[in-house]
């Protein structure tokens, strides 16, 4: 199947009701749900990086900067040396198998589980399946084939719990530039920020309890890790900052920990402008240097494993800490093809398609 299909097409035809005499048959009316995530590159090689990053670093949500500033920069100076390095990051954690990035083979796993969830519930009747911003399998073509296999109604999914503009936002608009390009547009509905939901926070929940209870010894603190954002965004009205510690707090609270046992800090800094702060990569040597010896992070930002976690966590910051003086270092995976974290993905999304099934 095509790599983005994971639901064999079992699009039936029928003539609809009330139709004339010889009316052509059509896909019977079905639902779709599309999962959206950041997206991967194709290889790890110079140009597949180049091609990937580009697309994400031209993307006016993720860089605001006026085009004539920016894309100079971009194209003639960061992308003849960042793809050596991304791909060198990319080659650490490659799924070797598989040949393809993590990401990619965790948001199948959790599609393929979340359309066999949907089936036992409503049968046939909601088809399943994923897209990337950026790389593959396109939003476009992903959206194109629902429609075409008689989905007149599309629930799209951005995989962020926390709202921000250079994530949800951004998949969003794709979805809808994509729809600008159909003569029979679906009806399509977004799923909003979860990070509330009960079931999403316990199964954020679990997977702490779980790491800690295979620790050989319990870590004394608990960083939550966050994927930064210029500070500009939180002044200009941005809400995920603010939903980032909520989701800190709410955890705690779902635990039963006392204040400061959680820690909120942020990553992935990029450029030269302030982010929104404490830098992960320098918070865990601090805590090294105050005399932590073991401590936890987790990622509750991210629903899928990818190299922001797999080699920016569990190696750079990782190293951080131990270089500064720690010992014992547990990441706490992301929450990926869990069984509660697809329930919780089932919950969210039948929650948004009420009136529709």
């Amino acid at each position: 199947m095509a790599a983005s299909q994971v639901q064999p097409s079992s699009t039936q035809r029928q003539c609809p009701a009330h139709a004339p005499a010889g009316h052509p048959a059509v896909p019977a009316p079905k639902v779709g749900v599309v999962l959206a995530n950041l997206g991967t590159p194709d290889a790890t090689n110079y140009w597949s990086m180049r091609r990937y990053l580009s697309e994400f670093l031209s993307d006016k949500r993720v860089v605001d900067y006026p085009s004539w500033k920016w894309q100079p920069l971009l194209q003639l100076i960061i992308l003849t040396r960042r793809p050596f390095k991304s791909g060198e990051a990319y080659r650490s954690i490659w799924n070797n198998e598989k040949d393809e990035s993590p990401l990619l083979t965790i948001t199948r796993e959790q599609t393929l589980k979340l359309a066999e969830a949907f089936r036992q519930r409503h049968g046939d009747r909601v088809l399943v399946d994923f897209c990337m911003r950026y790389g593959n399998p396109s939003t476009q073509s992903v959206l194109h084939r629902l429609q075409a296999e008689g989905c007149e109604r599309i629930l799209f999914f951005p995989l962020y719990p926390q709202y921000a503009s250079p994530t949800t936002a951004t998949a969003n608009d794709q979805a809808f530039r994509a729809l600008m390009k159909l003569k029979w547009q679906p009806a399509i509905r977004t799923v909003p920020a979860y990070f509330e939901h009960p079931s999403y926070l316990e199964a954020l929940a679990s997977s702490v309890r779980e790491a800690y209870a295979a620790a050989d010894s319990p870590p004394e603190v608990l960083v939550a890790s966050y994927h930064g954002v210029p500070k500009r965004f939180l002044l200009e009205g941005d809400p995920y900052h603010c939903q980032c510690q909520k989701t800190t707090r709410l955890l705690r609270e779902r635990l039963g920990w006392s204040e400061g046992t959680i820690q909120t800090a942020f990553q992935s800094q990029f450029g030269p402008e302030e982010w929104v702060g404490p830098q992960t990569v320098d918070h865990v040597a601090e805590l090294a240097r105050q005399g932590r010896k073991h401590i936890a992070v987790v990622s509750p930002a991210f629903a899928s494993d990818c190299v922001e976690t797999l080699e920016e966590i569990n190696e750079e910051i990782r190293d951080s800490f131990l270089a500064a003086g720690g010992e014992r270092f547990t990441y706490v995976p992301c929450l990926n093809e869990r069984d509660d974290h697809i329930a919780a993905l089932l919950a969210i999304a039948e929650n948004e398609l009420a009136g529709w099934l």
